[in-house]
C-alpha cells in the first residue's frame, strides 16, 4: 500500500511552484522541521520568511505580503495558527480579503501524546464560522497536490488542514478537485458515508467491511468544507441515512454543516461520528481512532447498529 505525508507532498509542490513563480512566499513560525520546509528556505532563502514562535505576527505578516501584491504561504501547526491566531486571521485576513493561504499542518489528533494543547480538534468549527475564508481538507498526498494548483491561482483567502504522518492514498497521481465540489468515490444505495481529510480512506474501508454485510455505502470526500458542496449533500440523503465522518470535536465541524443543510432542505436520518466533547484520549493518531471508532472496522460497527435502530 502506497503510503505520503501530505506536508511532504505540500511542501514539494510548493517548492516547484515558488521556482517559477518569484511572489510565492513560505512564512513559517520556527516549525520548518514540522512543515518539512527545508528544502525551501536552502534553495529560495529570499522567497521564505522566519518568524520565529510568533504565530500571531506571522498572520499579520502574511497579510502585509499579500497587501503587496505577493503569494504567502503562511505554515505551521493547526493548533496554533486556529486558535492562537484566530484575531488576526478574521481581521487581517478574511475580513481584509488577503490573499493568504494558512496551511495547519498536524491538524486533528497528529500530534497525539502531546495532548490537548498541540491537538487542534475545535480548527474547522472556527474557520467554518469566519466569513470570507476558504477551508480545505486534502485526502491524501494526490490531492494535495491537484489543491495546490487551484491555490497559487486563486485570490482568496483559504485554511488548508492537514496531518503530520504518512496516509494512505485515496486517489492516484492525478485527483481530480474543483473547489467547492465534493468527490463521490463510490457509489451505495443503503446509506452515505460524507467524510473529510484523513477519515476518507478508513470510509472506504469501512465500505468493503460493509459490503461483506450486504450493505451497499456510498462514499463522499467533502475535501470543501467552506464553500460546501450542498447539492451533493441533498443527493446523499436520497440514501435515506449520511452518516458523516471527521477527526474533528462532534460540534461545529463537518457533522453540524451537513446537518444544518439536511435539516433545511430535506430532513433525513443521520449521525455524526467525531471526536466526543471531552479530554480526548492521548496516544498516536491510530490508537486515538481505534479509541473512537474512527478506523475502518469501527466505522464500519457504528453504520450496522445505526441500521438497526
Amino acid at each position: 500500500m502506497k503510503t505520503e505525508a501530505v506536508r511532504m507532498a505540500f511542501t514539494a509542490a510548493l517548492l516547484e511552484a515558488a521556482k517559477n513563480d518569484e511572489t510565492i512566499f513560505a512564512v513559517t513560525t520556527d516549525s520548518r522541521g514540522s512543515v518539512t520546509l527545508g528544502d525551501f528556505a536552502k534553495q529560495l532563502p529570499q522567497q521564505f520568511v522566519e518568524i520565529g514562535i510568533a504565530e500571531q505576527n506571522a498572520i499579520g505578516v502574511s497579510a502585509g505580503l499579500a497587501n503587496a501584491g505577493l503569494r504567502p504561504f503562511v505554515c505551521g501547526p493547526a493548533s496554533f495558527y486556529s486558535l492562537r491566531s484566530a484575531e488576526q486571521i478574521k481581521v487581517d485576513v478574511a475580513y481584509s480579503n488577503m490573499n493568504v493561504k494558512i496551511m495547519a499542518v498536524s491538524g486533528g489528533v497528529s500530534y497525539g501524546a502531546l495532548g490537548t494543547s498541540h491537538h487542534a480538534t475545535q480548527d474547522i468549527a472556527l474557520m467554518r464560522a469566519i466569513p470570507g475564508i476558504e477551508v480545505y481538507l486534502p485526502a491524501d498526498g494526490a490531492q494535495m497536490r491537484a489543491m495546490l494548483k487551484y491555490f497559487v491561482k486563486s485570490n482568496k483567502p483559504a485554511y488548508v488542514r492537514m496531518g503530520r504522518g504518512a496516509v494512505p492514498e485515496v486517489y492516484k497521481d492525478e485527483a481530480p478537485f474543483v473547489s467547492g465540489k465534493a468527490n463521490c468515490l463510490r457509489e451505495g444505495k443503503d446509506i452515505a458515508l460524507i467524510a473529510c481529510g484523513e477519515m476518507v480512506y478508513h470510509c472506504l474501508q469501512a465500505a468493503e467491511l460493509l459490503v461483506e454485510q450486504g450493505v451497499e455505502a456510498s462514499v463522499i470526500d467533502m475535501h470543501t468544507l467552506s464553500p460546501i458542496d450542498k447539492d451533493a449533500i441533498i443527493k446523499a440523503a436520497k440514501t435515506g441515512l449520511v452518516i458523516t465522518v471527521e477527526e474533528h470535536c462532534i460540534h461545529g465541524g463537518l457533522g453540524s454543516a451537513v446537518a444544518s443543510i439536511l435539516a433545511e432542505e430535506c430532513p433525513t436520518a443521520m449521525c455524526i461520528l467525531g471526536l466526543p466533547d471531552e479530554d480526548i484520549y492521548n496516544g498516536a493518531s491510530a490508537d486515538v481512532f481505534e479509541y473512537y471508532g474512527l478506523n475502518g472496522s469501527g466505522i464500519a460497527k457504528k453504520v450496522l447498529e445505526v441500521l438497526k435502530k
